[in-house]
């Protein structure tokens, strides 16, 4: 860029200004034009009908005559600079007391719990679960009130020394969670995806607009969606039942090579919508947020459990959901029907020992490797197994190993026979110690599903 263009900078700082600024347009794009919805209507469950109220009366006008912000879009930019620069609830708190004195017909909550509240209420809040720093256990439900790892014994807390003014030294201590999972509950967005009725036809893409004819353009026309479909008959009746994708990975958020820090975002993508949507990053949801410094490795489970957790109640029992298109509340289920990662992830999520002599998840325990002895690597050579039987490169020996390959593509492992072949693992929480013999590293947390035990399993 040329730093001394005047007509540049104008328009890098305008575009700049208005992405930052404009809260009203990223709301209306995050809740899908749900604010403009006619009223409450009668086929609306109870959490719908709050939802609208809530859009409605935080969308009047900050104060009589402002064009530039709307109570919520004023609200959601205070309580954003709060967490930006570490404000507490009580300075928060004053600042909405000064801002309503200073301007009386100011339309704002009155007090950080008010706020808190209507952001809550919108969907875009999120759960703080403490965590064991060795990736033992979370403190979560019979173990919330904790103070120490069951497992390793590692204190829940950093302790530190209240400081005041008066008293030295001071004997008042306040304790700081050592590592803490973000949970952004993933129920009450995919519910969102309904009440907006451009958004929820959307949602039945993959079954009424979508084009039949035997061609690769959506994940609807891969084997592994019409699999599941043709052995969950019940819950492929209703198009609008979702299948999700999981994706994580490890990622530097300290922009730096110098810094050794490994934050693991975990993100859910609704493959109903059509491929134009269901890929872009407004779409994407973040169900868990687990912080460094290191990755949690084989431990990833251990932070799972809420989203786990989530993902059964979708499938076992569903929820009560409002189709905005059709004026009606239906009972919606989901499933995750297959997770995206590198490698090295895929070992983290699958449970499978991505490497050594059975590294390949799709040969399984009949992967053909060799050893390299000068190079100290090991490779793998059958990947011609997975060629039609016509195929020139199988009869090529110069270009290979020397040697035709005859061999067939191995067959898709099942659920039942990768529990089958877990019968012996350790599949208990916490520190696990893999067998040396086995590239079953762990039980993966995904098997809690149900649909997970006995679905053909793809590998990708």
């Amino acid at each position: 860029m040329d730093v001394d263009s005047d007509s540049d900078n104008e328009i890098d700082s305008e575009s700049e200004t208005n992405s930052y600024d404009d809260m009203d347009a990223l709301l209306n794009d995050r809740f899908r034009d749900v604010a403009q919805a006619e009223g409450i209507k009668e086929g609306m469950n109870e959490d719908a009908k709050k939802f609208y109220n809530l859009v409605e009366e935080a969308s009047k006008e900050l104060y009589p005559g402002c064009d530039g912000f709307s109570t919520l879009s004023f609200t959601i930019r205070l309580y954003l600079l709060k967490c930006q620069h570490g404000w507490s609830n009580a300075s928060f708190t004053s600042l909405l007391e000064l801002l309503k004195e200073a301007i009386p017909n100011l339309n704002i909550p009155a007090f950080f719990n008010k706020a808190k509240t209507m952001v809550r209420d919108l969907g875009l809040d999120y759960k703080k679960i403490d965590a064991c720093p060795n990736d033992c256990m979370l403190y979560w439900k019979e173990y919330e009130k904790d103070t120490s790892c069951h497992e390793c014994g590692a204190s829940r807390w950093i302790v530190h020394p209240v400081v005041e003014a008066d008293v030295l030294p001071s004997k008042k201590y306040h304790n700081i969670p050592v590592k803490t999972l973000r949970h952004f509950p993933l129920i009450p967005r995919l519910q969102r995806l309904f009440m907006c009725s451009a958004t929820t036809k959307s949602m039945r893409w993959h079954d009424e607009e979508r084009r039949k004819d035997e061609k690769l353009r959506h994940p609807a026309d891969g084997l592994s969606w019409k699999d599941f479909d043709n052995r969950h008959t019940n819950f492929a009746l209703d198009p609008r039942n979702v299948r999700l994708g999981l994706s994580s990975d490890g990622f530097n958020p300290y922009r730096t090579m110098s810094i050794s820090h490994s934050t693991w975002p975990v993100v859910l993508m609704a493959y109903n919508l059509p491929p134009w949507m269901s890929m872009k990053q407004e779409y994407f949801m973040l169900s868990l947020l687990i912080p460094g410094p290191k990755s949690p490795g084989n431990d990833i489970d251990i932070h799972l459990q809420p989203l786990i957790e989530e993902l059964k109640e979708l499938w076992e029992v569903g929820v009560e959901t409002y189709d905005a298109s059709k004026n009606e509340t239906f009972q919606m289920y989901a499933a995750l029907i297959w997770t995206i990662s590198d490698f090295s992830a895929y070992a983290m999520l699958s449970g499978w020992s991505t490497k050594g002599k059975l590294a390949c998840p799709c040969c399984n325990h009949g992967t053909c490797s060799n050893y390299l002895k000068y190079s100290r690597k090991t490779c793998y050579m059958v990947y011609r197994a997975f060629l039609p039987e016509d195929h020139p490169w199988r009869a090529n020996k110069r270009s290979f190993n020397g040697k035709v390959e005859y061999r067939q593509a191995p067959p898709l492992l099942s659920g039942t026979e990768a529990l089958s072949q877990l019968e012996y693992v350790d599949n208990s929480f916490g520190k696990l110690k893999p067998k040396k013999d086995g590239p079953w590293k762990k039980r993966s947390i995904f098997f809690d599903l149900p649909y997970w035990q006995y679905n053909t399993l793809m590998s990708g």
